[in-house]
């Protein structure tokens, strides 16, 4: 199955995370500078700036505040959930987002996100949290969209993912 090019990069950041305290972690402030965020510090939410700094990498358009996660549903072609496709969910006091990655046997989505329990990483979600799924406009959407073409991902455990 051939991977939205975005992908790998999102990848490449599995495992940045949070600094605690007075200091903060350069790339995440870096990918804070992209989007233009009126904050500099990584312990506000970032979750939006994440997938914003990969797509722009990529010479992509990004949502106008990126920051937010919900301003993401406004990006981009709406899709069925599909592989790379930004998924955008509700949660407790606003909003988050994650690239779609795969699925488990029991249903749950996998997300690559940022700010996914302070860092870049994979998490499992419930299908019918999510309000919408955004892919860029500058790319074909794929041919083979909803659920069933997602890869099945082993997940060993479920985590409740913290995403601010």
């Amino acid at each position: 199955m051939n991977e939205p090019k975005w992908l790998p990069i999102a990848r490449s950041f599995i495992g940045v995370k949070e600094i605690k305290g007075p200091k903060h972690n350069p790339i995440i402030l870096g990918w804070l500078k992209i989007v233009g965020a009126w904050y500099a510090n990584d312990e506000e939410p970032w979750c939006g700036v994440y997938p914003a700094a990969v797509f722009h990498s990529l010479g992509y358009r990004i949502p106008k505040v990126a920051m937010r996660a919900k301003d993401w549903l406004n990006w981009g072609q709406k899709v069925p959930v599909c592989l790379g496709a930004i998924g955008v969910k509700s949660r407790k006091g606003g909003g988050h987002v994650t690239f779609i990655v795969g699925r488990t046997k029991t249903g749950m989505l996998v997300g690559l996100g940022g700010n996914q329990n302070d860092a870049v990483g994979y998490a499992t979600f419930d299908p019918r949290d999510f309000e919408g799924f955004r892919y860029p406009n500058e790319v074909p959407l794929p041919l083979i969209v909803g659920q069933s073409s997602l890869p099945l991902l082993e997940v060993h455990s479920y985590v409740p993912v913290r995403e601010a």
